[in-house]
């Protein structure tokens, strides 16, 4: 994985002294609010507040004018459509308003786009089959505010529109009895990063009469797992719904949760925002991402507990469908960069294949951007030779401006700073490659790291199960509050132990007196770079286990760096690498002398070579050479015959003195950097 740059997030200690005292709470947890920018009586209140706020639906502009028209319908006895979307933010909108109006006596059904025929929003092959089924009005959950030619198409037809989105808005507002979406600057809204259904808990709470909190019962818990899978911010009325949903799904959850748990053997266990967002969130995507939403719809307003268990089942199988092309996916991925390294050396990786399911392609471009620090987009040919993909990028990369930038290349795009999609001719990847690489230079000369916010440094001491505990007032987590991570610092390696066949290991560490053991998931034993009497820094999270009637500590390395590690000279120098293989510019101290040479070639050969990435060679290298030298250094080695470089670096018998400076990539490093 790329290495990261770990980000240690800063508190006013009189302002969590106060807080602490105010709200008789742990020190700890007050500086760790104050860290995280809840600094004030109010938002910490707010914060750890038990009971179920909502701000009035009618905030919103338009929602009376949504409330009246759907009441109407109603009441009129017309077919009301809605139309929903294919992931889970959107299958949970549509099931929370179809039980809602159902239970009001209404003629209603709900159309979902398919991902691969139609896409994403409005279409007018789909308005046509919602007209022939005589639908009358039309109510969008979690799409159609960019759908302005759609929605004439509508009352073309003679059909009406009303809107609900919570994305945001283009130039022009499409043609409907009303558009209800936070990012309209009518609003009278403080808090506006609500998910699609939670725009459709706001319309069914302006249309109900009685109490919110009878709706809220009903059906707050599809609100929250809507929440908690499209990663919207869990602060202000998200966090409120989280929690409260979270209560119905532990306490008082409807069939197909009953389904999801039994399915998940959790007795009496209490699920946190976490587990739903890992273990539930992904199997109702899944059935949007590799055949027909309708199926986690028809899971989710199921009330038949056999008829439940049978549908979450199918989820489940789709689920892993999805995880098993996701791996083909990404192995393809895999064998083209490591064919052609060429695609890793560029700024943006830009990475096409025959028939990839564009129902994870995004998931993939993902994974590569995290091992690979870098915005990476991963695209899928079809046999007509239209490319649709999807990218990823880093903090500070903003993907979506670099796309526009390629506009000439491409049919349709759309997207975010951090996330987007584009289709474009088969034919023109290259182009757009070449472009996009260009723009990425030329606007951002140092591409941002990856990084780690670490909420604060703490002795290995206080890792507790008391710590654990007391931490539980920061849930749920989420988006703008994520589960907490420590870093700890100057711990010595005592032991390190491979787990579930060498899948994953444990670390045995010390640090003056105290001892601790952390477990790292997903490096192989044979792929871990640390051994004994290594000092290291850990990022961790805690946790608490359960095993025979007794509590256990848990404690998870999310990374792991050299405690030598000098981060700020890697990057610096990493940067400086990059830029000289793109631009060949760079300083004459980018060549590694003979000197250099000899350190790298000594530390390997009392190593018997390397097993592990590169950047893990540089960093116990650091203080004698620079990151280029020590890449250029390698090439010369291979190229003189004295290593070999495939997954690991291995020695080679030697039979003569290498004349490195006579070869071919010094040379021609030399003639670029103007040395004699």
């Amino acid at each position: 994985m790329a290495y990261k740059k770990w980000i240690v997030r800063k508190a006013d200690r009189d302002k969590a002294s106060e807080i602490s005292e105010k709200f008789n709470m742990d020190a700890f947890i007050a500086y760790l609010l104050v860290a995280r920018g809840l600094d004030d009586t109010l938002s910490v209140g707010t914060f750890i507040g038990d009971s179920f706020v909502s701000v009035s639906p009618f905030n919103f502009v338009d929602m009376e004018e949504a409330a009246f028209t759907i009441g109407d319908a109603v009441d009129a006895g017309e077919k009301i459509c809605i139309y929903g979307d294919y992931d889970c933010d959107g299958v949970t909108a549509t099931a929370l308003l179809y039980t809602f109006l159902k239970n009001e006596g209404a003629d209603v059904f709900y159309y979902i786009p398919s991902r691969e025929g139609e896409g994403y929003g409005l279409n007018n092959g789909a308005i046509d089959k919602i007209h022939e089924k005589g639908a009358d009005l039309i109510v969008t959950v979690d799409n159609g505010i960019s759908s302005v030619e759609e929605a004439e198409y509508i009352y073309s037809l003679g059909m009406r529109l009303v809107i609900t989105d919570h994305h945001q808005l283009g130039d022009t507002l499409p043609r409907a009895e009303a558009v209800v979406n936070p990012h309209r600057e009518e609003n009278e809204l403080s808090f506006r990063d609500y998910c699609g259904a939670g725009v459709a808990f706001k319309l069914i709470c302006a249309m109900y009469e009685g109490d919110i909190n009878e709706v809220a019962s009903e059906y707050i818990d599809l609100v929250a797992i809507g929440t908690i899978a499209d990663v919207v911010p869990l602060v202000d009325e998200n966090r409120a719904f989280v929690k409260a949903g979270l209560e119905k799904i532990n306490n008082n959850p409807r069939e197909s949760v009953l389904a999801f748990k039994r399915a998940m053997n959790a007795g009496e266990k209490n699920f946190t925002a976490n587990e739903i967002a890992f273990q539930l969130c992904p199997r109702i995507n899944a059935a949007g991402r590799m055949d027909s939403a309708y199926k986690a719809v028809e899971y989710l307003i199921e009330t038949d507990r056999k008829a439940c268990d049978y549908k979450f089942e199918q989820l489940s199988i789709e689920n892993a469908h999805r995880q098993e092309t996701e791996k083909n996916i990404l192995d393809d991925v895999e064998r083209q960069l490591s064919e052609k390294p060429n695609l890793l050396n560029k700024r943006i990786i830009v990475v096409a294949g025959k028939g990839y399911h564009n129902g994870v392609v995004g998931i993939v471009a993902s994974h590569i951007v995290e091992k690979y620090g870098k915005p990476a987009f991963i695209i899928s040919v079809d046999e007509n030779g239209v490319a649709r993909g999807s990218a990823r990028s880093v903090e500070g990369f903003n993907i979506y401006d670099a796309i526009c930038a390629c506009e000439s290349d491409l049919i349709r795009f759309g997207g975010h700073p951090r996330a987007a999609g584009i289709t474009l001719k088969e034919e023109n990847i290259p182009a757009f490659s070449k472009h996009i690489n260009e723009y990425a230079l030329k606007s951002c000369e140092i591409m941002p790291p990856l990084s780690l916010m670490i909420d604060c440094k703490i002795s290995p001491d206080y890792l507790s199960l008391d710590l654990v505990d007391n931490l539980g007032v920061l849930e749920p987590y989420g988006e703008n509050n994520p589960q907490p991570v420590f870093g700890v610092y100057g711990l010595t390696v005592k032991g390190v132990t491979p787990l579930s066949e060498g899948k994953h290991v444990r670390l045995d560490l010390v640090k003056n007196n105290s001892r601790i053991r952390v477990v790292k998931f997903g490096v192989p034993f044979d792929e871990f770079p640390y051994k004994a009497g290594d000092k290291l820094n850990l990022a961790v999270k805690i946790t608490k286990n359960f095993f025979k009637e007794k509590h256990y500590l848990s404690i998870q390395a999310l990374d792991i760096h050299l405690a030598s590690a000098d981060e700020e000279k890697y990057f610096k120098e990493k940067n400086e690498y990059e830029y000289f293989r793109l631009t060949q510019k760079g300083k004459k101290e980018l060549y590694p002398s003979r000197g250099v040479c000899k350190t790298v070639y000594k530390f390997l050969r009392a190593d018997n070579g390397f097993s592990y990435n590169i950047d893990e060679l540089y960093f116990r290298l650091q203080e004698s050479v620079n990151y280029s030298q020590l890449i250029f250094a390698l090439a010369a080695f291979k190229e003189a015959g004295l290593i070999s470089m495939e997954n690991t670096i291995t020695l080679l018998p030697v039979t003569g003195k290498a004349d490195l400076e006579s070869t071919r990539i010094l040379s021609s490093i030399r003639e670029r950097l103007g040395i004699v």
